[in-house]
């Protein structure tokens, strides 16, 4: 059934495909959050292992409400791994296990590149969709990866 929330239908579908491509971008950068805490070693090993920790768990709630939001315009929510690996917007590096520096490094990239994702698919969402309560969620979201970059950022410093 078509929710009727003064969002065409056009529009709907529009912001279902966009948030669907969020939620693999999500999805990838939790599965390599997680792989870090897995596989992390070193001096800072438990300082790390734990703050990866923290992020993964930021990351699986904001999975769970992209999720949601697809089923609340009407959409259905893919949920394998080959579908993910197909659509996200984050390069996984299989088979690779960096030292602890390259590991903060890369994540801070993925972040990064989701805030400058994230910031398109805002105005996409408000300008051409006239989705407000996504464009909303998806600041929130933008905002969360924000914080996590600036701490991934300061270890580098």
């Amino acid at each position: 059934m078509i929710p009727k929330i003064g969002i065409s239908e056009i529009n709907l579908q529009k912001s279902i495909n966009l948030l669907t491509v969020v939620l693999s971008d999500e999805m990838t950068l939790y599965i390599k959050t997680r792989k870090f805490h897995w596989n992390v070693a070193g001096e800072s090993f438990m300082e790390l292992h734990k703050l990866f920790e923290s992020q993964y768990s930021e990351l699986e709630a904001i999975v769970d409400i992209v999720a949601e939001r697809i089923n609340k315009l009407g959409g259905k929510t893919i949920g394998t791994m080959n579908e993910f690996t197909l659509l996200t917007r984050i390069i996984e590096h299989p088979n690779k296990y960096p030292v602890q520096k390259a590991m903060i490094s890369e994540l801070l990239s993925d972040h990064e590149l989701l805030i400058e994702d994230l910031r398109k698919d805002i105005d996409l969402c408000s300008e051409e969709n006239h989705d407000a309560g996504t464009a909303d969620m998806l600041t929130g979201i933008l905002q969360q990866h924000e914080s996590i970059a600036w701490i991934l950022r300061r270890y580098l410093n």
